[in-house]
């Protein structure tokens, strides 16, 4: 994850520097995680409900947040 993908490139320094929002971006994963089970539980109990399905969405993109803050890091830093 150290490595941005584009062209081989390493960027040790915008990895170190985001890894403390990294871990913030882990606790805001760990609400996603228990709003992504409650909003399951919910629509298989009511699959009716539109907006139960968009938290679940959401939620998603909540776990995902600690990859996207260390892509988003390492691409900012040039070196």
């Amino acid at each position: 994850m150290c490595c941005g993908g584009r062209d081989g490139d390493c960027r040790p320094l915008g990895f170190l520097l985001g890894l403390p929002f990294a871990f913030l971006a882990c606790l805001i994963s760990l609400v996603g995680i228990i709003v992504w089970i409650v909003g399951l539980l919910l629509t298989c109990i009511c699959p009716c409900c539109l907006c139960v399905t968009v938290i679940v969405e959401l939620a998603l993109e909540l776990i995902k947040a600690p990859i996207h803050v260390i892509e988003w890091f390492t691409a900012q830093i040039p070196c």
